[in-house]
Protein backbone atom coordinates (compact mmCIF):
# COMPACT_ATOMS: atom_id res chain seq x y z
CA UNK A 1 0.00 0.00 0.00
CA UNK A 2 1.69 3.12 1.32
CA UNK A 3 5.03 3.40 2.03
CA UNK A 4 5.93 6.23 4.15
CA UNK A 5 10.43 5.27 4.90
CA UNK A 6 10.86 5.13 1.13
CA UNK A 7 14.33 4.86 0.86
CA UNK A 8 17.50 6.30 3.21
CA UNK A 9 19.55 6.75 0.31
CA UNK A 10 21.89 10.07 -0.55
CA UNK A 11 22.07 12.23 -3.08
CA UNK A 12 24.42 14.87 -4.72
CA UNK A 13 23.07 17.94 -6.42
CA UNK A 14 26.94 18.52 -7.80
CA UNK A 15 25.65 17.67 -11.46
CA UNK A 16 22.67 20.16 -11.28
CA UNK A 17 25.12 23.11 -10.45
CA UNK A 18 24.19 23.06 -6.92
CA UNK A 19 27.44 22.63 -4.78
CA UNK A 20 28.07 21.88 -1.16
CA UNK A 21 24.18 21.52 -0.28
CA UNK A 22 23.14 19.48 3.10
CA UNK A 23 20.53 17.55 0.81
CA UNK A 24 17.53 15.59 2.68
CA UNK A 25 16.25 13.09 0.14
CA UNK A 26 12.50 11.23 0.33
CA UNK A 27 11.86 12.35 4.06
CA UNK A 28 8.92 11.36 4.87
CA UNK A 29 6.38 13.11 5.85
CA UNK A 30 6.36 13.10 9.66
CA UNK A 31 10.06 13.96 9.53
CA UNK A 32 9.46 17.02 7.16
CA UNK A 33 6.77 18.70 9.53
CA UNK A 34 9.08 17.49 12.15
CA UNK A 35 11.65 19.93 10.74
CA UNK A 36 9.44 22.35 9.86
CA UNK A 37 7.85 22.81 13.54
CA UNK A 38 11.81 23.32 14.62
CA UNK A 39 12.72 25.91 11.83
CA UNK A 40 9.25 27.96 13.05
CA UNK A 41 7.87 27.96 9.83
CA UNK A 42 4.67 25.94 10.50
CA UNK A 43 2.24 24.97 13.70
CA UNK A 44 0.25 21.92 14.41
CA UNK A 45 -3.33 22.39 14.68
CA UNK A 46 -5.34 20.65 17.67
CA UNK A 47 -5.08 17.00 16.13
CA UNK A 48 -1.47 17.39 14.36
CA UNK A 49 -1.95 18.94 11.33
CA UNK A 50 0.61 20.93 9.92
CA UNK A 51 -0.23 24.59 9.25
CA UNK A 52 1.48 26.99 7.27
CA UNK A 53 1.58 30.76 5.77
CA UNK A 54 2.62 31.22 2.29
CA UNK A 55 3.93 34.88 2.62
CA UNK A 56 3.58 37.20 0.24
CA UNK A 57 1.58 35.15 -2.60
CA UNK A 58 -1.38 33.69 -1.55
CA UNK A 59 -2.26 32.54 -4.93
CA UNK A 60 -0.76 32.17 -7.93
CA UNK A 61 0.57 34.75 -9.80
CA UNK A 62 0.01 34.86 -13.14
CA UNK A 63 1.38 37.59 -14.43
CA UNK A 64 4.62 36.07 -13.69
CA UNK A 65 4.44 33.35 -15.41
CA UNK A 66 6.35 32.48 -18.66
CA UNK A 67 7.20 29.41 -21.07
CA UNK A 68 10.56 29.76 -22.74
CA UNK A 69 10.32 30.58 -26.55
CA UNK A 70 12.88 28.20 -28.64
CA UNK A 71 12.60 26.54 -31.75
CA UNK A 72 10.98 23.97 -29.86
CA UNK A 73 8.12 26.08 -29.02
CA UNK A 74 7.79 28.70 -30.92
CA UNK A 75 5.30 27.92 -33.47
CA UNK A 76 3.67 25.35 -31.32
CA UNK A 77 2.66 27.73 -28.16
CA UNK A 78 -0.47 29.66 -28.18
CA UNK A 79 1.47 32.91 -27.47
CA UNK A 80 -0.65 36.13 -25.80
CA UNK A 81 -1.79 36.96 -22.28
CA UNK A 82 -1.47 33.44 -20.40
CA UNK A 83 1.59 32.26 -22.02
CA UNK A 84 3.88 35.20 -22.29
CA UNK A 85 7.47 33.87 -23.48
CA UNK A 86 10.58 34.46 -22.17
CA UNK A 87 14.57 34.17 -23.78
CA UNK A 88 16.49 30.94 -23.30
CA UNK A 89 19.32 33.24 -22.36
CA UNK A 90 16.91 34.84 -19.37
CA UNK A 91 15.73 31.38 -19.07
CA UNK A 92 19.59 30.31 -18.45
CA UNK A 93 20.38 33.31 -16.06
CA UNK A 94 17.74 32.36 -13.79
CA UNK A 95 18.60 28.67 -13.54
CA UNK A 96 21.88 29.48 -12.99
CA UNK A 97 21.02 32.10 -9.97
CA UNK A 98 18.90 29.69 -8.50
CA UNK A 99 21.57 27.29 -8.75
CA UNK A 100 23.97 29.23 -6.46
CA UNK A 101 21.23 30.42 -4.44
CA UNK A 102 20.46 27.13 -3.24
CA UNK A 103 24.42 25.97 -2.65
CA UNK A 104 25.50 25.93 0.32
CA UNK A 105 22.17 26.00 1.64
CA UNK A 106 19.59 22.77 3.58
CA UNK A 107 17.36 21.56 0.52
CA UNK A 108 14.87 18.80 0.31
CA UNK A 109 15.05 16.69 -2.30
CA UNK A 110 12.10 14.18 -3.58
CA UNK A 111 11.57 11.79 -6.60
CA UNK A 112 8.00 11.04 -7.73
CA UNK A 113 5.81 10.78 -10.46
CA UNK A 114 2.70 12.20 -12.49
CA UNK A 115 0.23 9.95 -14.59
CA UNK A 116 -1.50 7.24 -12.73
CA UNK A 117 -1.33 5.47 -16.06
CA UNK A 118 1.62 3.79 -16.86
CA UNK A 119 1.47 3.98 -20.49
CA UNK A 120 1.90 7.59 -19.69
CA UNK A 121 4.02 7.45 -16.74
CA UNK A 122 6.48 10.74 -16.16
CA UNK A 123 8.98 11.01 -13.52
CA UNK A 124 9.91 14.45 -11.89
CA UNK A 125 13.14 15.63 -9.46
CA UNK A 126 11.68 18.21 -7.01
CA UNK A 127 14.92 20.01 -5.02
CA UNK A 128 13.02 22.68 -2.60
CA UNK A 129 14.32 25.24 -0.33
CA UNK A 130 11.76 24.81 2.36
CA UNK A 131 11.00 21.15 3.81
CA UNK A 132 6.90 21.94 3.87
CA UNK A 133 6.85 22.66 0.13
CA UNK A 134 8.38 19.00 -0.40
CA UNK A 135 6.09 17.46 2.32
CA UNK A 136 3.45 19.37 -0.51
CA UNK A 137 5.16 17.54 -3.24
CA UNK A 138 4.76 13.90 -1.39
CA UNK A 139 1.24 14.28 -1.41
CA UNK A 140 0.35 15.90 -4.95
CA UNK A 141 2.55 14.10 -7.12
CA UNK A 142 2.27 9.43 -7.53
CA UNK A 143 4.60 7.97 -4.81
CA UNK A 144 7.04 5.59 -6.19
CA UNK A 145 7.84 2.30 -4.70
CA UNK A 146 10.99 1.79 -3.07
CA UNK A 147 12.16 -0.66 -6.35
CA UNK A 148 11.04 2.64 -8.87
CA UNK A 149 13.49 4.67 -6.62
CA UNK A 150 16.15 2.51 -6.95
CA UNK A 151 17.00 3.35 -10.51
CA UNK A 152 14.80 6.55 -10.78
CA UNK A 153 15.97 8.95 -13.76
CA UNK A 154 13.61 11.96 -13.55
CA UNK A 155 12.38 13.39 -17.47
CA UNK A 156 11.45 16.80 -15.75
CA UNK A 157 13.44 18.82 -13.05
CA UNK A 158 11.93 20.90 -10.90
CA UNK A 159 13.87 23.87 -8.81
CA UNK A 160 11.91 26.17 -5.88
CA UNK A 161 13.47 28.92 -4.24
CA UNK A 162 11.22 31.20 -2.73
CA UNK A 163 13.74 33.33 -1.16
CA UNK A 164 15.10 34.20 -4.59
CA UNK A 165 13.85 36.96 -5.91
CA UNK A 166 15.43 38.41 -9.28
CA UNK A 167 17.23 42.17 -8.05
CA UNK A 168 17.18 43.27 -11.80
CA UNK A 169 13.82 41.72 -13.06
CA UNK A 170 13.79 43.68 -16.27
CA UNK A 171 17.10 42.70 -17.75
CA UNK A 172 16.12 39.67 -18.07
CA UNK A 173 12.39 39.19 -19.23
CA UNK A 174 9.96 39.55 -16.13
CA UNK A 175 8.03 42.20 -14.82
CA UNK A 176 9.03 41.84 -11.32
CA UNK A 177 11.54 39.66 -8.84
CA UNK A 178 9.46 36.43 -8.54
CA UNK A 179 8.43 33.81 -11.49
CA UNK A 180 7.36 30.76 -12.20
CA UNK A 181 9.23 29.42 -15.56
CA UNK A 182 8.97 26.64 -17.73
CA UNK A 183 11.37 24.94 -20.77
CA UNK A 184 10.28 22.37 -22.45
CA UNK A 185 13.57 21.82 -24.12
CA UNK A 186 15.72 21.53 -21.25
CA UNK A 187 12.22 20.20 -19.34
CA UNK A 188 13.18 22.44 -16.37
CA UNK A 189 10.83 24.43 -14.42
CA UNK A 190 12.08 27.49 -11.96
CA UNK A 191 9.92 28.78 -9.37
CA UNK A 192 11.42 31.94 -7.62
CA UNK A 193 10.08 34.71 -5.17
CA UNK A 194 6.85 32.99 -4.08
CA UNK A 195 6.04 30.02 -1.53
CA UNK A 196 2.82 29.52 -3.09
CA UNK A 197 2.75 25.90 -3.59
CA UNK A 198 0.59 25.62 -5.85
CA UNK A 199 2.70 27.29 -8.27
CA UNK A 200 5.14 23.68 -8.20
CA UNK A 201 1.99 21.84 -8.92
CA UNK A 202 0.38 24.16 -11.72
CA UNK A 203 3.88 24.39 -13.72
CA UNK A 204 4.36 20.44 -14.18
CA UNK A 205 0.07 20.52 -15.10
CA UNK A 206 1.14 23.05 -17.59
CA UNK A 207 3.72 20.78 -18.81
CA UNK A 208 1.62 17.94 -19.13
CA UNK A 209 -1.05 20.05 -21.40
CA UNK A 210 1.37 20.28 -23.88
CA UNK A 211 3.32 17.10 -23.73
CA UNK A 212 0.10 14.76 -23.85
CA UNK A 213 -1.58 16.42 -26.70
CA UNK A 214 1.24 17.27 -28.51
CA UNK A 215 3.35 13.75 -28.49
CA UNK A 216 0.44 11.38 -26.86
CA UNK A 217 -2.79 12.33 -28.56
CA UNK A 218 -3.85 12.62 -25.04
CA UNK A 219 -6.26 14.84 -23.97
CA UNK A 220 -5.30 16.90 -20.56
CA UNK A 221 -8.15 18.11 -18.33
CA UNK A 222 -8.64 20.51 -15.52
CA UNK A 223 -11.25 18.25 -14.42
CA UNK A 224 -11.76 16.31 -11.08
CA UNK A 225 -13.74 12.98 -11.77
CA UNK A 226 -14.98 10.11 -10.33
CA UNK A 227 -16.54 6.51 -11.08
CA UNK A 228 -19.74 5.03 -10.33
CA UNK A 229 -20.75 1.28 -9.15
CA UNK A 230 -21.62 0.87 -12.67
CA UNK A 231 -17.72 2.04 -14.01
CA UNK A 232 -19.05 4.32 -15.60
CA UNK A 233 -17.21 7.93 -15.05
CA UNK A 234 -18.11 11.12 -14.29
CA UNK A 235 -15.81 14.38 -15.20
CA UNK A 236 -16.45 17.57 -13.46
CA UNK A 237 -14.59 20.68 -15.64
CA UNK A 238 -14.25 23.89 -13.39
CA UNK A 239 -11.80 26.46 -11.99
CA UNK A 240 -11.01 27.03 -8.20
CA UNK A 241 -13.97 27.71 -6.13
CA UNK A 242 -16.75 25.98 -8.59
CA UNK A 243 -17.12 22.89 -6.86
CA UNK A 244 -14.81 20.21 -8.46
CA UNK A 245 -13.25 19.17 -5.66
CA UNK A 246 -16.54 19.13 -3.65
CA UNK A 247 -18.05 17.82 -5.98
CA UNK A 248 -16.45 14.76 -7.04
CA UNK A 249 -15.67 13.71 -3.16
CA UNK A 250 -19.01 11.53 -2.96
CA UNK A 251 -20.10 8.95 -0.32
CA UNK A 252 -21.76 6.86 -3.26
CA UNK A 253 -18.60 7.14 -6.24
CA UNK A 254 -15.12 6.20 -5.99
CA UNK A 255 -12.68 9.35 -6.40
CA UNK A 256 -10.34 9.30 -9.52
CA UNK A 257 -8.84 12.96 -8.76
CA UNK A 258 -9.91 16.38 -7.80
CA UNK A 259 -8.11 18.47 -10.47
CA UNK A 260 -5.99 17.18 -13.08
CA UNK A 261 -6.47 14.39 -15.87
CA UNK A 262 -6.27 13.13 -19.40
CA UNK A 263 -8.37 11.53 -21.73
CA UNK A 264 -6.77 8.41 -23.68
CA UNK A 265 -7.03 7.28 -26.84
CA UNK A 266 -7.67 4.13 -25.36
CA UNK A 267 -11.39 6.02 -23.81
CA UNK A 268 -9.65 5.47 -20.56
CA UNK A 269 -9.34 8.68 -17.89
CA UNK A 270 -6.19 8.97 -15.63
CA UNK A 271 -5.25 11.36 -12.14
CA UNK A 272 -2.30 13.19 -12.82
CA UNK A 273 -1.52 13.57 -9.41
CA UNK A 274 -1.39 11.77 -5.77
CA UNK A 275 -3.55 13.75 -3.82
CA UNK A 276 -5.35 16.13 -3.56
CA UNK A 277 -5.75 20.55 -3.15
CA UNK A 278 -9.01 21.43 -1.58
CA UNK A 279 -10.27 25.32 -0.60
CA UNK A 280 -10.93 25.12 3.00
CA UNK A 281 -12.82 28.48 2.94
CA UNK A 282 -16.23 27.68 5.09
CA UNK A 283 -15.18 24.27 5.11
CA UNK A 284 -17.49 22.18 7.74
CA UNK A 285 -17.85 18.41 8.87
CA UNK A 286 -21.55 18.65 7.83
CA UNK A 287 -21.23 19.87 4.20
CA UNK A 288 -18.25 18.37 3.09
CA UNK A 289 -17.69 15.10 5.71
CA UNK A 290 -14.54 13.09 3.27
CA UNK A 291 -12.58 16.70 2.99
CA UNK A 292 -12.90 17.66 6.55
CA UNK A 293 -11.54 14.40 7.63
CA UNK A 294 -8.68 14.66 5.47
CA UNK A 295 -7.17 16.98 7.48
CA UNK A 296 -4.86 15.14 9.83
CA UNK A 297 -1.61 14.69 10.21
CA UNK A 298 -0.13 14.17 6.69
CA UNK A 299 -1.93 17.04 5.49
CA UNK A 300 -1.21 20.90 5.18
CA UNK A 301 -3.39 23.64 6.01
CA UNK A 302 -2.01 26.72 4.21
CA UNK A 303 -3.08 30.53 5.26
CA UNK A 304 -5.45 29.61 7.69
CA UNK A 305 -6.63 31.07 11.45
CA UNK A 306 -6.89 28.81 14.86
CA UNK A 307 -6.91 30.01 17.91
CA UNK A 308 -4.24 29.20 20.75
CA UNK A 309 -5.49 25.81 21.25
CA UNK A 310 -4.80 25.12 17.64
CA UNK A 311 -9.08 25.21 16.81
CA UNK A 312 -9.36 26.32 12.89
CA UNK A 313 -11.25 29.02 12.10
CA UNK A 314 -12.14 27.86 8.39
CA UNK A 315 -14.31 31.32 8.29
CA UNK A 316 -11.62 33.35 8.53
CA UNK A 317 -10.52 34.64 5.94
CA UNK A 318 -8.02 37.26 7.08
CA UNK A 319 -5.35 36.58 5.15
CA UNK A 320 -6.88 35.35 2.21
CA UNK A 321 -10.18 33.50 0.80
CA UNK A 322 -7.56 31.42 -0.95
CA UNK A 323 -7.17 29.12 1.87
CA UNK A 324 -6.28 25.79 1.09
CA UNK A 325 -5.35 22.42 2.33
CA UNK A 326 -3.28 19.45 0.34
CA UNK A 327 -3.13 15.66 1.31
CA UNK A 328 -2.58 12.41 -0.04
CA UNK A 329 -5.29 11.00 -1.74
CA UNK A 330 -5.62 8.04 0.49
CA UNK A 331 -6.57 9.94 3.23
CA UNK A 332 -10.10 9.66 1.37
CA UNK A 333 -11.70 6.47 1.78
CA UNK A 334 -13.57 6.03 -0.95
CA UNK A 335 -10.86 6.26 -3.78
CA UNK A 336 -10.68 4.16 -7.33
CA UNK A 337 -7.04 2.23 -7.20
CA UNK A 338 -5.29 3.09 -9.45
CA UNK A 339 -6.58 6.41 -10.46
CA UNK A 340 -8.01 5.43 -13.53
CA UNK A 341 -11.63 5.03 -14.80
CA UNK A 342 -12.84 3.74 -17.61
CA UNK A 343 -16.54 4.59 -19.68
CA UNK A 344 -17.12 8.10 -19.74
CA UNK A 345 -20.23 9.42 -19.59
CA UNK A 346 -21.54 12.52 -18.08
CA UNK A 347 -19.58 15.92 -18.15
CA UNK A 348 -20.00 18.74 -15.77
CA UNK A 349 -19.05 21.64 -16.86
CA UNK A 350 -19.07 23.96 -13.52
CA UNK A 351 -19.39 27.70 -13.04
CA UNK A 352 -19.61 30.16 -10.18
CA UNK A 353 -22.06 32.69 -11.75
CA UNK A 354 -21.39 35.96 -10.13
CA UNK A 355 -24.43 37.61 -12.37
CA UNK A 356 -26.97 34.85 -11.12
CA UNK A 357 -28.64 34.59 -14.39
CA UNK A 358 -28.06 30.90 -15.23
CA UNK A 359 -29.69 27.76 -14.88
CA UNK A 360 -28.05 26.05 -11.63
CA UNK A 361 -28.27 23.05 -14.02
CA UNK A 362 -28.96 22.30 -17.99
CA UNK A 363 -28.28 20.56 -20.29
CA UNK A 364 -26.07 21.04 -23.48
CA UNK A 365 -25.48 19.83 -27.50
CA UNK A 366 -22.79 19.62 -28.70
CA UNK A 367 -22.34 22.61 -30.50
CA UNK A 368 -22.90 24.27 -26.89
CA UNK A 369 -20.83 22.51 -25.06
CA UNK A 370 -17.91 22.90 -27.41
CA UNK A 371 -19.22 27.08 -27.09
CA UNK A 372 -18.94 26.85 -23.48
CA UNK A 373 -15.66 24.41 -23.48
CA UNK A 374 -14.02 27.29 -25.22
CA UNK A 375 -15.55 30.24 -23.26
CA UNK A 376 -15.14 29.02 -19.48
CA UNK A 377 -17.08 31.22 -18.15
CA UNK A 378 -17.16 31.58 -14.20
CA UNK A 379 -16.69 34.10 -11.15
CA UNK A 380 -12.72 34.34 -10.33
CA UNK A 381 -13.13 34.25 -6.87
CA UNK A 382 -11.40 36.55 -4.61
CA UNK A 383 -7.75 35.39 -3.53
CA UNK A 384 -7.25 32.56 -6.05
CA UNK A 385 -4.75 35.02 -8.14
CA UNK A 386 -2.94 37.58 -6.58
CA UNK A 387 -4.62 41.50 -7.34
CA UNK A 388 -7.87 39.54 -7.40
CA UNK A 389 -9.96 41.19 -4.16
CA UNK A 390 -13.33 40.24 -4.79
CA UNK A 391 -15.62 37.82 -7.32
CA UNK A 392 -15.74 39.33 -11.28
CA UNK A 393 -17.12 37.66 -14.35
CA UNK A 394 -14.22 36.36 -15.96
CA UNK A 395 -13.44 33.89 -18.84
CA UNK A 396 -10.62 30.95 -19.14
CA UNK A 397 -10.94 29.33 -22.50
CA UNK A 398 -11.04 25.36 -21.35
CA UNK A 399 -11.79 25.86 -18.07
CA UNK A 400 -7.71 26.30 -17.62
CA UNK A 401 -6.11 29.28 -19.82
CA UNK A 402 -3.55 29.58 -17.61
CA UNK A 403 -2.27 26.27 -17.82
CA UNK A 404 -3.35 25.82 -21.49
CA UNK A 405 0.05 26.17 -23.67
CA UNK A 406 -1.96 25.20 -27.24
CA UNK A 407 -4.71 27.27 -28.78
CA UNK A 408 -7.78 26.51 -26.62
CA UNK A 409 -9.43 24.84 -30.06
CA UNK A 410 -7.16 22.17 -29.93
CA UNK A 411 -8.40 21.01 -26.93
CA UNK A 412 -11.74 21.96 -27.84
CA UNK A 413 -11.59 19.52 -30.97
CA UNK A 414 -10.29 16.64 -28.74
CA UNK A 415 -13.13 16.85 -26.42
CA UNK A 416 -15.76 17.41 -28.93
CA UNK A 417 -14.25 14.21 -30.74
CA UNK A 418 -14.16 12.09 -27.34
CA UNK A 419 -17.52 13.15 -26.59
CA UNK A 420 -19.51 12.35 -29.76
CA UNK A 421 -16.94 8.87 -30.05
CA UNK A 422 -18.23 8.30 -25.92
CA UNK A 423 -21.78 9.28 -26.57
CA UNK A 424 -21.44 11.52 -23.30
CA UNK A 425 -24.08 14.00 -22.11
CA UNK A 426 -22.89 17.21 -21.16
CA UNK A 427 -24.04 19.40 -18.89
CA UNK A 428 -23.62 23.49 -17.54
CA UNK A 429 -24.23 23.60 -13.54
CA UNK A 430 -24.00 26.78 -12.04
CA UNK A 431 -22.53 26.41 -8.56
CA UNK A 432 -22.78 30.40 -8.26
CA UNK A 433 -25.38 32.53 -7.34
CA UNK A 434 -29.46 32.24 -7.42
CA UNK A 435 -31.96 35.14 -6.55
CA UNK A 436 -30.10 37.90 -7.89
CA UNK A 437 -26.25 38.65 -8.98
CA UNK A 438 -23.38 38.23 -6.06
CA UNK A 439 -24.05 40.81 -3.38
CA UNK A 440 -28.03 40.66 -3.96
CA UNK A 441 -28.83 36.66 -3.98
CA UNK A 442 -27.58 33.83 -2.32
CA UNK A 443 -25.21 31.13 -3.19
CA UNK A 444 -26.50 27.79 -4.45
CA UNK A 445 -26.91 25.53 -1.99
CA UNK A 446 -24.81 22.63 -2.12
CA UNK A 447 -27.26 20.24 -1.29
CA UNK A 448 -29.47 21.51 -4.47
CA UNK A 449 -26.75 21.20 -6.66
CA UNK A 450 -25.33 17.18 -5.20
CA UNK A 451 -29.11 16.27 -6.05
CA UNK A 452 -29.24 17.54 -9.63
CA UNK A 453 -25.84 16.15 -10.25
CA UNK A 454 -26.93 12.97 -8.65
CA UNK A 455 -30.44 13.32 -10.84
CA UNK A 456 -27.82 13.37 -13.79
CA UNK A 457 -25.76 10.79 -13.23
CA UNK A 458 -28.80 8.34 -12.47
CA UNK A 459 -30.66 9.27 -15.29
CA UNK A 460 -33.48 11.20 -13.53
CA UNK A 461 -32.87 13.79 -15.64
CA UNK A 462 -35.00 12.70 -19.13
CA UNK A 463 -33.76 13.26 -23.00
CA UNK A 464 -35.20 16.28 -24.66
CA UNK A 465 -38.79 17.15 -24.59
CA UNK A 466 -41.15 20.15 -24.09
CA UNK A 467 -42.86 18.53 -20.97
CA UNK A 468 -39.05 17.67 -19.37
CA UNK A 469 -37.60 20.81 -20.42
CA UNK A 470 -37.65 24.85 -20.98
CA UNK A 471 -35.25 26.11 -23.66
CA UNK A 472 -33.69 29.43 -21.74
CA UNK A 473 -34.59 32.46 -24.45
CA UNK A 474 -31.76 34.16 -23.76
CA UNK A 475 -28.40 30.93 -23.81
CA UNK A 476 -30.80 28.21 -25.46
CA UNK A 477 -29.76 25.60 -23.00
CA UNK A 478 -32.16 22.98 -21.77
CA UNK A 479 -33.13 23.84 -17.53
CA UNK A 480 -34.97 20.72 -16.58
CA UNK A 481 -38.34 21.75 -15.31
CA UNK A 482 -38.70 19.08 -12.12
CA UNK A 483 -35.89 17.48 -10.64
CA UNK A 484 -35.92 14.79 -7.42
CA UNK A 485 -34.81 16.83 -3.94
CA UNK A 486 -35.11 20.25 -5.64
CA UNK A 487 -37.88 22.56 -5.07
CA UNK A 488 -39.27 23.30 -8.50
CA UNK A 489 -38.79 27.32 -8.53
CA UNK A 490 -35.03 26.80 -7.88
CA UNK A 491 -34.66 25.22 -11.76
CA UNK A 492 -35.67 28.66 -12.95
CA UNK A 493 -33.47 31.23 -12.50
CA UNK A 494 -35.85 33.71 -13.66
CA UNK A 495 -38.47 32.91 -11.13
CA UNK A 496 -35.91 32.97 -7.89
CA UNK A 497 -34.91 36.73 -8.99
CA UNK A 498 -38.96 37.55 -8.56
CA UNK A 499 -37.92 40.87 -11.12
CA UNK A 500 -38.27 39.80 -14.54
CA UNK A 501 -37.17 42.92 -15.92
CA UNK A 502 -33.95 42.68 -14.08
CA UNK A 503 -33.20 39.15 -14.18
CA UNK A 504 -33.21 39.88 -18.27
CA UNK A 505 -31.28 43.14 -18.38
CA UNK A 506 -28.28 40.95 -16.02
CA UNK A 507 -28.90 37.59 -18.65
CA UNK A 508 -28.61 40.35 -21.81
CA UNK A 509 -25.43 41.81 -20.11
CA UNK A 510 -23.73 38.40 -19.51
CA UNK A 511 -24.93 37.26 -23.11
CA UNK A 512 -22.73 40.25 -24.53
CA UNK A 513 -20.09 39.13 -22.54
CA UNK A 514 -19.84 36.14 -24.01
CA UNK A 515 -20.61 37.08 -27.50
CA UNK A 516 -17.53 39.64 -27.03
CA UNK A 517 -14.88 37.12 -25.44
CA UNK A 518 -15.92 34.42 -28.29
CA UNK A 519 -14.44 37.22 -31.21
CA UNK A 520 -11.18 35.83 -30.55
CA UNK A 521 -12.06 32.24 -31.44
CA UNK A 522 -14.71 33.12 -34.22
CA UNK A 523 -12.60 32.23 -36.94
CA UNK A 524 -10.67 29.25 -35.41
CA UNK A 525 -14.57 27.65 -34.33
CA UNK A 526 -17.43 26.20 -36.97
CA UNK A 527 -20.31 27.88 -37.77
CA UNK A 528 -22.02 25.42 -35.42
CA UNK A 529 -19.89 25.90 -32.70
CA UNK A 530 -20.79 29.76 -33.27
CA UNK A 531 -24.58 28.85 -33.25
CA UNK A 532 -23.86 26.97 -30.05
CA UNK A 533 -23.87 30.69 -27.92
CA UNK A 534 -26.24 33.03 -26.43
CA UNK A 535 -29.10 34.06 -28.89
CA UNK A 536 -28.97 37.81 -30.78
CA UNK A 537 -32.90 38.72 -29.35
CA UNK A 538 -34.19 37.74 -26.69
CA UNK A 539 -37.71 36.85 -25.78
Amino acid sequence: MVNHTQSTKTISLDDYGIKNAKVHYQLEPKKLQAITLEKGMGKETSNGTLAINTGKFTGRSPEDRFLVKDDYTKDRIWWGKSNKPISSENFDFLQSEIKNYLSGKEVFVRDGYVCADPNYKMNVRTVTEYPWSNMFIYNMFLRPSEDELKNFEEEWLVLCAPGYECPNPEEHGLRQGNFSILNFTKKVALVGGSAYTGEMKKGIFTALNFILPVERSVLPMHCSANVGENGETAIFFGLSGTGKTTLSTDQSRKLIGDDEHGWTAENTVFNFEGGCYAKAINLSQDQEPEIYGAIKPGAILENIIMDDNGNVDFADTSITQNTRVSYPIYHIENIKIPSIGKNPKNIFFLTADAFGVLPPISKLTPAQAAYHFISGYTAKVAGTEAGVVEPQPSFSACFGAPFMPLHPTEYADMLSKKMKEAGVNVWLVNTGWTGGPYGVGTRMKLKYTRAMINAALNGDLKDYTYEDYHIHSVFGVAQPRSCPGVPTEVLSPRTTWNNDQGYYEMAFKLANSFRENFKKFESYASEEIRRGGPQRYGF
